[in-house]
């Protein structure tokens, strides 16, 4: 191992320790979605996933 990746390794943990506490209190403060607020994320989710499914149809 050359000294970029031992610093990039300690880099990556460290992130991960300071990240870790702060998307654990946002997680347990953040409002809950609803059924309206899912489905208004699975419409065009799913129109999408049509749409590619389209294009590699069209392709063959």
């Amino acid at each position: 191992m050359n000294w970029l990746q031992i610093g990039s390794a300690l880099f990556g943990i460290a992130m991960l320790v300071f990240i870790f506490p702060r998307m654990r209190y946002a997680m347990k403060h953040s409002p809950k979605g609803t059924m309206k607020d899912w489905l208004s994320y699975l419409f065009p989710l799913g129109f999408i996933v049509l749409f590619v499914v389209f294009l590699i149809m069209s392709v063959r």
